[in-house]
């Protein structure tokens, strides 16, 4: 493959990356995808309907990651979400952090991109906050901490610390076909709940569930398949184009937002190119626009007050930090990582619910306060 041929290819994955996650900022926009909504939802109203569509979409992306694994055209050990170590002490913190912050914030990463889509400008100060507090904790003063505490302790396994690594080392098979059992087990036991509750089964929900879903299994195969290359030219070694790890990834918005606003600020360094995670941003945010305006949904929106202000900029750090920290946030571990049954992404999306619980009674007792 020469120099042209490779340009040609790194473009095609990054505008599939690009479409593909127009189309996640329009379905969520549509359907209002959203799990601090889902897990708000539930602790004020007892409605379990917005669950229902993030328990099928991950589903869907369980089973279809693992179908793409079996059918060879992925290796699950290349992910970036594969490693011997489990994390589990920055899935948890990071997690908990992050998840309380989504609820200070009005949303997670991706939801603050849809916001943006719709015109809301408190959403845009929350991405440039997330996203400088993110890179600070990738490379910055925050990084130097979280190398210090949490990412020290960890467990370290012989294989890939994944459900799929070690049920295949106990039943004899390979990861891919260990993983493809659990994931129809598992991720069809989560399509078959949301289908259960007659009230979740309308176009809206089912496109969230379904389409969303799909997505994440299609930036799988761009970034696995399309984009692998098994013998770079300049290095000689396999690679995965456009990505910021050099390894296989799906949809994300912490450290990705963190490398967009490093992109945008030094856009004339050479260095800085266009990668999956930065068009991915940039595509969700179109996507919703596009609907947003379409639908004439479109409406501007600023901060009501200084507390709103406060919480929105406090709610953005602790997303920014914790994100990283549980290397992703709850489309990044919620629905790539989990997909992948990454033992470190279960710890993770349990503790960013379980902060998003703590933050959604937190709120309700500052409004019950407010008005005694």
């Amino acid at each position: 493959m020469d120099t042209s041929q490779l340009n040609a290819l790194t473009t095609q994955v990054l505008w599939a990356a690009f479409i593909l996650a127009a189309f996640f900022g329009a379905i969520a926009q549509r359907t209002h995808f959203c799990t601090m909504g889902a897990v708000s939802d539930i602790v004020n109203m007892g409605d379990w309907t917005r669950m229902r569509m993030w328990g099928m979409a991950v589903g869907v992306a369980m089973i279809g990651f693992y179908g793409l694994a079996a059918a060879g055209l992925i290796d699950p050990s290349k992910t970036l979400y594969a490693s011997n170590r489990f994390i589990w002490l920055s899935a948890l913190v990071g997690g908990l952090m992050f998840g309380f912050g989504m609820v200070l914030a009005s949303g997670c990463g991706s939801k603050t991109l849809v916001r943006i889509g719709g015109g809301n400008l408190k959403s845009l100060v929350v991405f440039l906050v997330m996203g400088v507090a993110a890179f600070a904790t990738l490379k910055g003063i925050t990084a130097v901490l979280r190398v210090a505490t949490v990412d020290r302790v960890a467990v370290d396994f012989s294989s890939n610390a994944a459900l799929s690594s070690w049920v295949a080392g106990v039943v004899g098979v390979s990861p891919a076909l260990a993983g493809l059992g659990i994931a129809v087990i598992l991720g069809g036991g989560l399509i078959v709940w949301a289908l259960l509750g007659a009230e979740f089964r309308s176009f809206d929900n089912l496109l969230a569930g379904l389409g969303i879903g799909a997505i994440i299994v299609g930036m799988w195969w761009v970034s696995g398949h399309l984009g692998y290359i098994a013998e770079h030219p300049d290095t000689l070694q396999e690679a995965f184009l456009a990505t910021n790890s050099g390894r296989m990834e799906a949809l994300s918005f912490v450290s990705p937002v963190a490398y967009t606003v490093d992109w945008l600020m030094f856009f004339s360094d050479k260095s800085k190119l266009l990668t999956i995670g930065i068009v991915s941003v940039f595509g969700v945010v179109v996507g919703s626009a596009a609907y947003s305006v379409v639908t004439r949904s479109f409406r501007w929106e600023g901060f009501r007050s200084v507390e709103d202000t406060g919480n929105h900029l406090v709610g953005a750090v602790l997303m920014g930090v914790g994100g990283v920290a549980a290397m992703g946030c709850t489309v990044g571990q919620g629905l790539s990582g989990i997909s992948t049954l990454s033992a470190t992404s279960f710890v993770a999306v349990a503790s960013i619910i379980a902060g998003c619980v703590a933050g959604v009674r937190y709120q309700v007792w500052r409004l019950e306060k407010s008005i005694q």
